[in-house]
């Protein structure tokens, strides 16, 4: 049977302590905090007061609540007082030694019982348990923020922390209304380890120039459903946390991509850390302020004309060429759909109109308004049927020479000033565009699956694409309702290119026995706030397809962390590649 804990001191009241202190005293427990002196007291306890304001505001609490919580912390500058609580959370600042400094007072002050846990995001919990007579009673218990509203802890056990202190904890933050999931001692656990590489890479595409920062954040909110793009989000971490925790990684695994990119540093000297001193990435009306003031305008070219599009053509008939139809068919657009046969086209059209009718029974378009975009497509079989569109769009399968041979057939047939582009999600642009005489006019406009749903379109330049070519896709993207970000041809784009290495970080985490993969999903749902886990996503795009773009993004980068996990090769060898076949990284009834 777990242990009961009923009182409980903290030790640290910034953000990260001050919210525990909140989350342990709502929770019925006697809490002693602790600062360093009496101002540090002063702001900490107006970090819980302003909360708990907050709370009381928002209906979450009632006057008596809020008294009788305030009334259960006692505030104090001396760690003499925690003589008798039942566990510790410490949650001072990132320093190895400050930490070992706290535990080794602790050790000779509380009850040989008392169990030490650290609230560390990056450091080893080993090292600092073992500035302690009882390292076996050490563990790391790493708390979200903010601490009131998130639910995730992670539970770090050590190898000499005994089992019945990680059961004790692991009832204790259920009993506070919290989801733990238990992991061994490892830079970054699970949520920071594979957030904070995703990250980086993020920073580095922003410090090439690849992408701008408004592209590279627009590109995961609205590629991946992702609460905040990776940009805006280190400018609420703090860039200096988030260097000193990418360089903790980094010396533990020796990972490049876990190196921090050069640009934080800089930023960081310069005084740009983020919301906290209102200006990092972005700059913000003042400090710890979520307002931007400095939002830039969509990237479009300067000056450039922009050609009529009136007519579209696309070829293909899986679902991403019939989902990019009916986008532009009920936006009032001509459509020409090619496919390479009479069934196969008119097979294609019935699934549009399948998806239109869809769209009427849940009142999201009129049945009058469903018959005129259907009306609008024409099937075709012959290239030549397309000769007079203004854009072709080519969507079939994800093979280059496939692509090659549409291309070169479109270059034979289709009208002067025509724009070419293809919606391939991982392989090079300009190879499709050699395959024509007409470089200029060749684009990439990667949409995302389900193209009548998702908002976000990838516009890829190479460097033969004219910028009147960019500008017109640009428009035409606002025109049909997406949101277009740009960037350079290169394997991934954006979306592709920050996803996969996180998800084969994660593979490479299960691989290794760090932790299982239902508790590595929840961690990246319930502490980063992902829609999906990184196994659920994988298992939804198909292992198949995931392998071929992380072959695609390490054959182009030739990073070594980039390389696919065995586990992952090993999987789709023996057939298990997810939903589709009922078996993936999980298994799946019919």
């Amino acid at each position: 049977m777990a242990r009961e804990f009923a009182s409980v001191g903290v030790v640290g009241l910034g953000t990260m302590g001050a919210g525990i202190a909140e989350v342990l005293a709502r929770s019925g427990l006697s809490v002693v905090a602790v600062e360093v002196d009496d101002a540090a007291v002063t702001r900490g306890r107006g970090h819980v007061e302003h909360s708990t304001e907050r709370a009381l505001s928002a209906g979450k609490l009632d006057d008596a609540e809020l008294a009788a919580l305030h009334g259960r912390i006692r505030y104090t500058t001396s760690l003499s007082e925690l003589a008798d609580v039942d566990l510790v959370v410490e949650a001072i600042p990132e320093n190895l030694m400050a930490k070992a400094e706290v535990f080794s007072q602790l050790d000779k002050i509380t009850k040989p019982e008392t169990i030490f846990a650290s609230n560390t995001s990056s450091l080893s919990v080993t090292e600092i348990g073992v500035h302690t007579a009882r390292p076996g009673k050490v563990v790391g218990m790493h708390f979200f923020n903010p601490a009131p509203v998130l639910k995730l802890i992670e539970i770090v056990r050590t190898v000499v922390t005994e089992p019945d202190v990680v059961t004790d904890v692991v009832a204790f933050a259920e009993r506070l209304g919290k989801t733990p999931v238990v992991i061994g001692d490892r830079a970054g656990f699970i949520a920071n380890s594979l957030l904070f590489g995703y990250l980086n890479h993020a920073v580095r595409m922003y410090e090439q120039r690849y992408a701008t920062r408004e592209d590279l954040d627009a590109a995961m909110r609205y590629g991946c459903g992702y609460p905040m793009g990776p940009l805006a989000l280190l400018d609420l971490i703090g860039l200096d946390t988030a260097y000193e925790i990418l360089d903790t990684m980094y010396h533990q695994s020796r990972n490049r991509l876990h190196a921090p990119a050069p640009l934080l540093k800089q930023m960081i000297t310069a005084g740009l850390l983020g919301r906290k001193t209102g200006r990092g990435f972005y700059t913000y009306d003042t400090p710890d302020s979520p307002t931007v003031i400095d939002a830039a305008k969509p990237s479009i070219v300067e000056g450039a004309v922009v050609r009529e599009i009136r007519k579209v053509g696309v070829v293909g008939t899986g679902t991403m060429a019939t989902g990019i139809v009916e986008v532009f068919a009920k936006r009032g657009y001509e459509v020409i759909l090619r496919a390479r046969s009479s069934e196969k086209a008119a097979a294609s059209v019935s699934r549009v109109k399948k998806s239109l009718d869809k769209s009427v029974v849940k009142g999201r378009i009129s049945e009058v308004d469903a018959a005129a975009a259907l009306a609008r497509i024409t099937p075709a079989v012959e290239f030549e049927e397309l000769a007079d569109v203004d854009l072709v769009i080519e969507a079939v399968a994800e093979e280059l020479a496939v692509k090659q041979a549409v291309f070169a057939a479109l270059d034979d047939v289709v009208k002067p000033g025509a724009i070419l582009a293809t919606t391939t999600s991982s392989l090079p642009v300009i190879e499709c565009a050699a395959a024509t005489g007409r470089g200029s006019d060749v684009v990439g406009l990667h949409f995302f699956n389900p193209a009548p749903a998702m908002k976000l379109v990838e516009i890829v330049s190479t460097i033969a694409t004219a910028p009147d070519v960019v500008a017109t896709v640009h428009e035409l993207c606002g025109a049909i309702g997406k949101h277009p970000v740009h960037c350079g041809d290169r394997a991934g784009f954006i979306v592709n290119a920050l996803l996969f290495p996180y998800l084969n970080d994660a593979v490479k985490m299960l691989e290794g026995h760090y932790a299982q993969a239902d508790d590595i999903d929840t961690a990246m749902k319930v502490g980063c706030g992902l829609p999906m886990g990184p196994f659920e996503l994988l298992d939804v795009v198909g292992l198949d397809v995931s392998l071929a773009i992380e072959r695609t993004l390490f054959n182009e980068f030739r990073e070594e962390g980039f390389a696919p996990a065995p586990l992952l090769e090993h999987l789709v060898t023996a057939g298990r590649l997810g939903r589709k076949t009922g078996k993936g990284f999980k298994d799946y009834t019919a």
